[in-house]
């Protein structure tokens, strides 16, 4: 398969508008091409497709786009950009931004100490109690 696989992201009517906004909020990010219908840009090189489809499908948890951070400050920046102006926080990490899109962000070193069996348990506790993740808390856990 010569060509990665890429995301298409259903809006409605506002594709540009939700590119131009991650954009701003993702590093080394820019839209590549638009037409009235599709918009293509790039991610912190990844590839997506927002496309103008109409009301008629709306995004739901379903499908979330992971961050991985290694710092508080990243994760708190994250959180904090992508539910400004009408986002709206959900637990363990989730959120929905303004234009229906579910993200996860999460520290990166999570899977590890998930995986370790003494702290597991703890680690778990401590999260399912959070809406943003609190490094410090999921360390000490």
């Amino acid at each position: 398969m010569p060509h990665p696989i890429y995301p298409c992201l259903w809006f409605d009517g506002k594709a540009k508008e939700a590119a131009e906004f991650y954009c701003r909020v993702f590093p080394n990010s820019r839209i590549t091409e638009e037409t009235p219908v599709v918009v293509s840009f790039d991610l912190n090189g990844r590839k997506f497709i927002g496309l103008n489809g109409g009301p008629m499908f709306v995004p739901n948890e379903a499908v979330s786009f992971v961050i991985d951070c290694d710092t508080q400050e990243e994760i708190d920046y994250y959180w904090n950009s992508l539910t400004a102006d009408g986002g709206e926080e959900s637990m363990c990490g989730w959120l929905k931004d303004r234009f229906g899109i579910w993200w996860q962000v999460v520290p990166a070193i999570l899977p590890q100490l998930m995986a370790d069996p003494e702290r597991s348990e703890r680690v778990t506790a401590a999260f399912l109690q959070m809406r943003k993740f609190d490094l410090e808390k999921i360390l000490s856990a």
